[in-house]
């Protein structure tokens, strides 16, 4: 699937703010209100629906059974990972 590029030039406000220009918000379905991720890739900054980035993790994570809990799993790391350093002082 092919996806046109579309180039606008946007100017930072005082305050940090950028318009989206309206070409580009209609080109994406963008409304008033919609919620914006915003990330960094490079030197690149991207704007993404939070629904596209939760899709892109779920995607990621997909070969994970949902039976596993990976912050639970973290956490027993780091206290063992304590543990030992405790031990080795």
């Amino acid at each position: 699937m092919h996806m046109a590029v579309a180039e606008n030039e946007v100017q930072v406000g005082a305050q940090g703010r950028i318009v989206i220009p309206a070409g580009l918000r209609k080109a994406l379905k963008l409304k008033p209100g919609d919620r914006l991720v915003a990330r960094t890739v490079g030197e690149s900054l991207v704007l993404e629906r939070r629904e596209t980035v939760e899709k892109r993790l779920r995607d990621r994570f997909r070969h994970i059974p949902g039976d596993v809990r990976l912050a639970e799993e973290l956490i027993a790391e780091r206290r063992a990972e304590a543990a030992r350093e405790v031990r080795e002082q």
